[in-house]
């Protein structure tokens, strides 16, 4: 199809742990007075840190690519995951990024999401949730099946007694590409009666955001419309602009990777 030999023509890239800004919510300061309301409001994010800004630069350095599940840039979270201090970084900057925002609590996604969200609920002081895929957890309810980069899969789910109805949260995964994880944890969310503050990833591949109708590449915007979560933000630390570390393979190397 075309859109399958776009998926292989094109810059074709994905993570092993799931960022470009989409955020509309908060407000331009009126005065000069106002100058520090992102920073110190109880309900603005801290913009101290930019989509590859300096921080995700150096951060990126720990992001190789591989060739795997067919893909050629498949990026491994592995590279900082043993550097305990850029792992700490990542988590710094996330919670700075969400201190005074006014969030109840933390969901991570199933299951990279497990990595990054307990670190940055627990210095946040906040309850983590796990969303979960079908079948792991008792009393949940689930969100419809949705598609990503790879084909379709089942709904995410949640326990029913996690989120209260008015509950904010903060959605974390390692990578958003197409969306439709997002999509399904945001779905949740609502399901619940919660709001989502945001969704929050450490890589955001920009080439899906929205493609050309002729590039066959799936649209996240054109997703997030049709679900009518189109007011829901989301944001990356790192694009596929500044991630241009190739790993070093060894001899032999296998491209032995599985659909999960």
């Amino acid at each position: 199809t075309a859109r399958n030999n776009a998926m292989k023509t094109a810059p074709s890239f994905c993570l092993l742990l799931s960022l470009t800004t989409t955020y509309h919510a908060v407000a331009v300061p009126s005065s000069p007075e106002d100058d520090d309301c992102v920073i110190k409001s109880s309900n603005c994010i801290n913009m101290s840190y930019e989509q590859d800004g300096a921080e995700a630069k150096e951060i990126a350095k720990y992001l190789p690519y591989f060739p795997f599940k067919g893909i050629p840039r498949f990026y491994d979270i592995g590279g900082f995951l043993e550097k305990p201090e850029v792992f700490q970084q990542i988590v710094d900057i996330f919670a700075a990024r969400y201190d005074s925002i006014g969030i109840d609590a933390v969901a991570g996604l199933d299951a990279r999401g497990f990595i990054l969200g307990p670190p940055i609920a627990l210095a946040l002081k906040k309850p983590f949730i796990m969303m979960r895929k079908k079948g792991k957890m008792p009393n949940s309810i689930s969100s419809a099946d949705y598609n990503v980069e790879y084909g379709k899969r089942a709904g995410l789910t949640v326990q029913r007694d996690k989120i209260s109805k008015g509950d904010r949260v903060l959605i974390i995964d390692d990578l958003v590409a197409t969306g439709g994880t997002l999509s399904s944890a945001v779905s949740l969310v609502h399901l619940c009666g919660g709001t989502v503050v945001e969704c929050a990833c450490v890589v955001e591949l920009k080439m899906f955001i929205d493609p050309p109708d002729d590039s066959g590449l799936p649209s996240r915007t054109k997703l997030f419309k049709d679900m009518d979560i189109n007011h829901v933000p989301v944001w990356g630390l790192i694009s596929e602009d500044v991630l241009t570390v190739e790993a070093k393979l060894e001899e032999g190397y296998v491209d032995d990777g599985e659909e999960h």
